[in-house]
């Protein structure tokens, strides 16, 4: 491959590899590491389901149970219902997404090389960074939150929700309509775009830096420290995105499960 300049080279690495130059095109590159990343996830929950102990645990075993705990925890401080699917959502979409985010944390250029050398000539491997994967898992959300309104309230409940709120009266049933679906909509495609506007800009920045080094001597002294500072403080992003998805999601699912009827 021809040596690419720099806008060349940030082009190509936030390049999928795509089945097609239409519009409707599949990623394949985010679908193989959202799957991956989902297998590492159930291994490690699998592996710690079957060897767990009642003596002294293991590392992550001890990990596992803290975070079972801890997500249990917060389930049943903000979801006032049912827990028995809603805790260990929460517990896939934290752990899931957090693998997702941390595949940033490895360096921009090894695994398209990894993958060059198979012929691959375009990866991008966060899929977190793609907002088709983002809006994928908030739709989800967005179908879970009218379910569980349907649950706790009946398709009755369902459409006063969104015709008698806020003005109780029938004649501004259109008004209520549009501002409580502007309100619904609001939630999924927040939950996408904070997701996906904070890993490509942590993606983004991995990028420059590692266009340093191809920099003068001076420069390029720079890209290490600076890919260490960025790296350390990125493991937070990783963590905190995470959280915020999945702290977000219970909310709005408590919220449509225990909002008083109208």
């Amino acid at each position: 491959m021809a040596e690419l300049t720099t806008s060349g080279y940030i082009q190509h690495h936030l390049e999928f590899l795509k089945t097609g130059d239409s519009f409707w095109n599949i990623h394949i590159d985010t679908l193989f590491f959202s799957v991956l990343s989902g297998v590492i996830f159930l291994f490690l929950f699998y592996k710690v389901a079957t060897k767990a102990t009642s003596g002294v645990p293991g590392k992550l075993q001890c990990l596992v149970e803290i975070l079972v705990e801890w997500v249990d925890g917060i389930v049943k401080e903000n979801f006032h219902g049912p827990r028995n699917v809603i805790a260990p959502l929460g517990l896939t979409i934290f752990c899931w997404v957090f693998i997702m985010n941390t595949i940033d944390l490895i360096p921009v250029d090894f695994l398209p090389q990894i993958g060059n050398l198979f012929g691959i000539h375009y990866l991008r491997a966060v899929p977190t960074a793609d907002i088709s994967a983002t809006l994928g898992m908030s739709i989800c959300v967005f179908f879970l939150i009218l379910f569980y309104t349907v649950k706790s309230k009946g398709v009755g409940g369902l459409v006063k929700e969104y015709t008698l709120h806020p003005f109780n009266h029938w004649l501004f049933i259109p008004v209520n309509f549009i501002l409580e679906s502007v309100t619904l909509l609001a939630k999924p495609i927040s939950l996408a775009f904070r997701l996906f506007g904070n890993m490509y800009a942590g993606e983004l920045i991995f990028i420059l830096i590692a266009v340093m080094y191809s920099a003068n001597m001076a420069i390029a002294a720079l890209g290490i420290p600076l890919q260490l500072a960025w790296a350390i403080f990125h493991i937070l992003i990783v963590t905190l995105q995470a959280f915020i998805f999945m702290m977000l999601t219970i909310v709005y699912l408590s919220i449509a499960y225990n909002k008083a009827d109208h």
